[in-house]
């Protein structure tokens, strides 16, 4: 069954590099579940993932275009520059288009590409560094909060571990930035991002990062979604979401309600 689906991936994934005349990579990160014990197990970006897209990429001629179809909660700091870095340096066009949503270091993966390609409903996320369980900018403000004498030297440590982590990521979008927009928007967005504005959480939605100054494309070409579904889970328990799984036309239920 997996062998199975599996090519029909890749399949899909050729009819959409003809169809778009381009490189398709796909990074897609969707819960699984461990097949002995039934534990789920929640993907992020990693390493070997920014191993695999690099090759990808050197693997992809200079003048032929990448399209990066992400579907991702984030991850590693490290794996999610190294991939923008990547996408940033290749000489052809770059495109990120995501059905869903690519939070944290999808986000950062994302304003590298030279087009981001978003379903209407999609979200990004902020880019804001996190230090073990807490946001950086969070450890910073209760520091702030209190006299240095009443501080233990663990919480200074992760405190200055988060000042540098701030900039860094700030510094970083701002690279990414700087040849799209004017300076001074470039920088204003870097400070917004990365310095803890909102939640980590929080959805930014199309309008909002059009509000933002960032340019999107709703146009997701239809395959992307054809080539999402193939990523989908088996069901071993009852379903949590059902429908009809076919596209309906206007007057279809009306047929259907007195036929």
């Amino acid at each position: 069954m997996f062998r199975l689906k599996l090519m029909y991936r890749y399949n899909c994934i050729k009819e959409l590099e003809k169809e778009r005349k381009a490189r398709v990579i796909v990074m897609i990160h969707r819960q699984e579940q461990l097949a002995f014990f039934g534990i789920p197990l929640y993907r992020f970006i990693n390493i070997e993932d920014s191993e695999e897209i690099l090759r990808a990429i050197r693997m992809t001629p200079d003048d032929m275009p990448i399209d990066l179809i992400l579907h991702t909660p984030g991850g590693l700091v490290l794996a999610s520059e190294q991939i923008a870095m990547a996408l940033k340096e290749h000489k052809a066009k770059t495109t990120v288009i995501i059905p869903h949503y690519a939070m944290s270091g999808g986000t950062l993966i994302s304003l590298a590409a030279d087009e981001i390609i978003m379903d209407k409903n999609a979200v990004l996320g902020p880019v804001d560094p996190q230090i073990g369980q807490y946001p950086a900018a969070s450890i910073l403000n209760a520091v702030n909060k209190k006299y240095i004498d009443e501080l233990d030297d663990e919480t200074l440590i992760l405190a200055d571990i988060s000042k540098k982590a701030i900039e860094q990521v700030k510094d970083f979008v701002y690279t990414l930035l700087k040849d799209k927009l004017p300076d001074d928007k470039a920088k204003e967005l870097s400070e917004i991002l990365s310095t803890g504005k909102w939640t980590h959480d929080y959805p930014l939605t199309v309008d909002k990062l059009r509000d933002l100054g960032i340019s999107i494309n709703t146009q997701v070409p239809s395959k992307v979604y054809n080539l999402f579904d193939l990523y989908k889970q088996p069901v071993s328990q009852r379903p949590s979401v059902q429908y009809i799984p076919v596209p309906y036309k206007m007057g279809d239920y009306v047929k259907s309600k007195f036929k």
